[in-house]
C-alpha cells in the first residue's frame, strides 16, 4: 500500500532509498554511491517531495543518484537519526533491483561514483552503521536468478 507522509510520521526530514542488487559473476553486488558534499559511502536515497509517496520517492531519488530504473520488491528496516542540522530524520529502503535495460550512471554534483560490489565489500566501504546492516540482512538472502 502506497501512502504519504502525512499520515503520522512524526520526523521532520522524510525519506526513501534503496538497497539496490544485481547478480554479479560471484553472487549479489550492490549499488553503492559516493557523495562528495559529505565525503561519504552511502546507500541511495534522498529527501521526499511534497505530496509523494514514499515508493515513488524511493524509486525517483535511486534513478537519480544511480541512473538506474528500478522495480521495488520489499520494504526493509527504516532509519531513525539526527541528520547533520540536529533534525530528526526517518529513512524508508527498499529491496530493489534494476529493470533490463535499466539506464546508466552519469556522475554529477550530489553523487560523482557509483560502485557494484559483493555484500562484503559493500558493507565495508558504507560509512553508516544502518547501511551495513541491511547490506548485510538483505542481499545474501537474495536469489540469483537464471
Amino acid at each position: 500500500m502506497s501512502r504519504t507522509p502525512a499520515d503520522g510520521d512524526e520526523a521532520t526530514v522524510l525519506a526513501a532509498g534503496g538497497v539496490v542488487v544485481r547478480d554479479g559473476q560471484e553472487g549479489p553486488e550492490v549499488a553503492v554511491v559516493h557523495r562528495p558534499r559529505y565525503g561519504d559511502w552511502s546507500l541511495p536515497k534522498g529527501k521526499l517531495e511534497r505530496g509523494e509517496a514514499w515508493e515513488a520517492a524511493a524509486r525517483r531519488e535511486v534513478a537519480e543518484e544511480t541512473g538506474l530504473e528500478c522495480e521495488l520488491d520489499r520494504e526493509l528496516e527504516p532509519a531513525r537519526y539526527l541528520d547533520r542540522k540536529g533534525r530528526s530524520k526517518l529513512v524508508r529502503f527498499w529491496l530493489m533491483r534494476p529493470q533490463s535495460g535499466a539506464g546508466e550512471f552519469t556522475p554529477n554534483d550530489e553523487v560523482d561514483e557509483l560502485r557494484w560490489l559483493p555484500v562484503g565489500e559493500a558493507a565495508a566501504l558504507l560509512d553508516y552503521d544502518h547501511d551495513r546492516a541491511l547490506v548485510a540482512a538483505v542481499a545474501p538472502r537474495t536469489p540469483r536468478t537464471a
